[in-house]
């Protein structure tokens, strides 16, 4: 029911507001953001080339990492420190403000003891509204490629409409969080009296003291701009950022409702209605799929706790608020887009349950990030063309325009660039253990590794974590994936939509390849899957398929050897 309810509510919210999306970013700019944008030197009516809009796009966030970075570098002498948390070390300044300028919010620090308010507030907040703006307005800038409009916007203009439904969004469930009881607060952290003192290292605890803040905002964006970095170090798993099962499913609604509402618009925007619903239908399938693989997994008893726990779905590292379904749903749905939020350790999760995150962002446009994702898509859209082109014998075009050789090579290279950084990197930390602290030799480790650069690609930013990620190596490294697999993705795209809207459009006719069509929409499902187990099944087989079929065979081994001691007893 639960299940059921997470989709109903965020597609009955996301159809409208994909509506109003698609509106507003075909009509003018209004006075009101002329004027705003005006005041910024920004004249909204000056339409830009794809080359000026990737220029723009990359100009800004460079700026804005670089202020990220200084703020948390130096924190410890800011203002708004109540707490006096100290500067963070440079790799690990590096490496946060390069996941928050990406829309990844991968964390190898501890939001409650490694940030000041400051920092959440100006380097952590403010970024998660950016960045996804930043998502939304490339999506659109290349949807109007794809129309053949050779200016693709503006890109100032674009964010600020981006940003204007993302504020008042975020603004009402901070307020509904609130109510459930998330902390809202500038105050410094309170003090409680323990019921029952505690004794640790032969000394009494009395109290404890519990870190609060401007919680309730920072979760609000955290799940609608799919960042999912959290306030606390366990994330929504803590009462503290999910107190109720009312807020629980507000998150999860929260977390796919702009990228659904996306889909709806691209349709809206390109006067493809059709189209759109066959994306739609793409993506729910998968999701669909993904959603009910790791809900399946989590229902069955953990293997590796077998004879040493109660019959029923594993339970490790889940919160007994939410239960196994609940949070296998949320452990989909948060790898299904770039969220990332969890409230649950995927550590803990099965080895086949711990499988789903990772094709969640293998595939990496179910749904996908805020714009970034629905763009991932139109990547595959493009290949699938270009595959049955050649099928039956035409020209690959693509709502008529032709697809040659400039378009596919960048299509393949953004393609290609997935494996080459997480394998690539993974097989680097695997072979350098003393350099990634890397403490578990087994086929968990290798998911391990393999989760954290899946994660910084998909600019998911959530993690298996029994790493030790907060060295230099991981920071670093990880910084590297988060920076191009952010941006590259982005600009290859765009330029591909700047290249399209440069040719002439030719009319569609009888023999024309639809995109609108279930034929066309099974083939796009299947070269998208083809593609990807071809890229990662290897991986996959060595880590969490491995790690099942031995779990499966100590357990068989130890009821064999149970059963022969039953059989010997008198």
């Amino acid at each position: 029911m639960d299940i059921f309810l997470t989709y109903a509510l965020a597609f009955a919210l996301a159809i409208p507001l994909g509506a109003l999306i698609a509106r507003v970013f075909a009509a003018p700019a209004s006075r009101l953001t002329s004027g705003f944008l005006r005041l910024s030197g920004v004249d909204a009516s000056r339409g830009m080339t794809w080359r000026q809009y990737g220029a723009a796009l990359l100009g800004t966030n460079v700026l804005l990492g670089v202020a990220a970075y200084l703020v948390f570098l130096f924190q410890g002498g800011l203002p708004l420190n109540p707490d006096g948390i100290a500067s963070m070390r440079w790799d690990t300044a590096l490496h946060t403000a390069a996941s928050f300028i990406t829309n990844t919010n991968q964390q190898h620090y501890s939001g409650q003891s490694g940030l000041s308010y400051l920092s959440q507030m100006v380097g952590i907040t403010a970024l998660q509204i950016v960045t996804p703006a930043v998502g939304m307005a490339a999506l659109f800038a290349v949807l109007r490629g794809l129309k053949g409009e050779k200016n693709v916007g503006n890109y100032y203009l674009d964010v600020t409409r981006a940003v204007g439904f993302l504020v008042p969004t975020s603004f009402i469930l901070a307020l509904l969080l609130t109510w459930q009881g998330v902390p809202s607060t500038f105050s410094g952290a309170k003090t409680a009296t323990l019921v029952q003192p505690q004794t640790t290292q032969g000394q009494t605890v009395t109290t404890q003291t519990i870190p609060v803040g401007p919680v309730a905002a920072m979760v609000a964006i955290k799940q609608l701009g799919t960042n999912g970095g959290g306030w606390y170090g366990p994330n929504s798993a803590t009462p503290l950022e999910n107190p109720t099962p009312l807020s629980n499913l507000l998150q999860l609604v929260s977390i796919i409702l702009f990228p659904v509402s996306l889909v709806v618009a691209t349709g809206r925007f390109l006067n493809r209605a059709r189209f759109g619903v066959a994306i739609m239908a793409v993506m729910s399938v998968m999701s669909a799929a993904l959603t009910l693989g790791a809900v399946l997994a989590e229902r069955g008893p953990n293997a590796a706790l077998q004879g040493l726990s109660a019959l029923g779905p594993n339970m490790e590292g889940k919160e007994v608020r939410f239960g196994a379904d609940a949070t296998a749903l949320w452990g989909a749905v948060t790898t299904q887009t770039s969220s990332g939020s969890v409230n649950g350790m995927l550590d803990s999760f099965t080895p086949l349950g711990g499988l789903v995150p990772q094709l969640g962002m293998f595939l990496n446009d179910v749904y996908g990030g805020i714009g970034v994702g629905m763009i991932n898509m139109l990547i595959f859209v493009v290949l699938t063309v270009f595959i049955a082109g050649l099928m039956v014998g035409r020209t690959p075009e693509l709502f008529g325009r032709k697809i040659e050789v400039r378009e596919m090579k960048i299509a393949s290279l953004i393609i290609l660039l997935q494996p080459l950084l997480v394998l690539g990197f993974t097989a680097a930390a695997l072979a350098m253990p003393s350099i990634t602290a890397n403490s578990n030799p087994g086929f968990h480790g290798l998911s391990q590794v393999l989760y954290e650069y899946n994660s910084a690609f998909a600019n998911n930013g959530s993690g298996f974590e029994g790493l030790g990620d907060n060295t230099p190596w991981w920071n670093v490294t990880c910084a590297v994936v988060l920076i191009l697999a952010r941006f590259l993705p982005i600009l290859g795209p765009l330029a591909i939509a700047g290249l399209l809207a440069a040719k002439k459009a030719a009319p569609e006719t009888s023999g024309t390849l639809r995109v609108d069509t279930p034929v066309f929409a099974g083939m796009l499902l299947s070269v998208m899957l083809l593609l990807q187990l071809l890229n990662f099944a290897p991986a996959l087989v060595l880590g969490p398929v491995a790690e099942q079929l031995t779990l499966n065979r100590t357990v068989s081994q130890a009821a064999a050897a149970q059963s022969a001691t039953a059989q010997d007893q008198p």
